[in-house]
């Protein structure tokens, strides 16, 4: 068996169990609310965040959706609580450039965010996997305004 054929194993298991045992599954009170929707195929996401003092606090999300967009949901939520918001968004162009299959800056753990590098081979999920991402930069470039 080849490694290859084990890390794909391996990152489906942790895509899954991000899907079924998600971080940071819920609503904030008193914070920046953002809800998105991926028309093609029925994603939706409901993003809250809390930032303070140019750091996310903290960050929850509900919705229904595929196991990639949840699981892609329940690990950006992980990644960036207690980051500051510039780390925040540079996690989301480094899984942006992952997900065009570009070269990426790798001076930042990516944890189990990397088990979804294999959507990029599926151009029509990658939609998926990038709505949470999206969402959170839209708050954040909305509460910069």
């Amino acid at each position: 068996m080849s490694s290859n054929v084990n890390l794909d194993t391996l990152y489906r298991q942790v895509i899954m169990d991000h899907y079924k045992n998600p971080r940071n599954k819920g609503t904030l009170e008193d914070s920046l609310t953002i809800d998105m929707n991926n028309p093609t195929c029925g994603d939706r996401i409901h993003l809250t965040l809390k930032i303070e003092d140019g750091k996310v606090v903290d960050a929850k999300f509900d919705g229904e959706g595929c196991s990639i967009s949840m699981s892609s949901a329940s690990m950006m939520t992980h990644a960036i609580k207690g980051q500051p918001i510039d780390n925040a968004l540079k996690l989301s162009q480094i899984f942006s450039d992952m997900m065009l299959g570009k070269e990426y800056a790798d001076d930042i753990d990516l944890g189990d965010i990397e088990a979804l590098q294999g959507v990029a081979k599926f151009p029509a999920r990658i939609k998926c996997a990038t709505l949470a991402w999206k969402a959170m930069e839209k708050g954040i470039s909305n509460e910069n305004k």
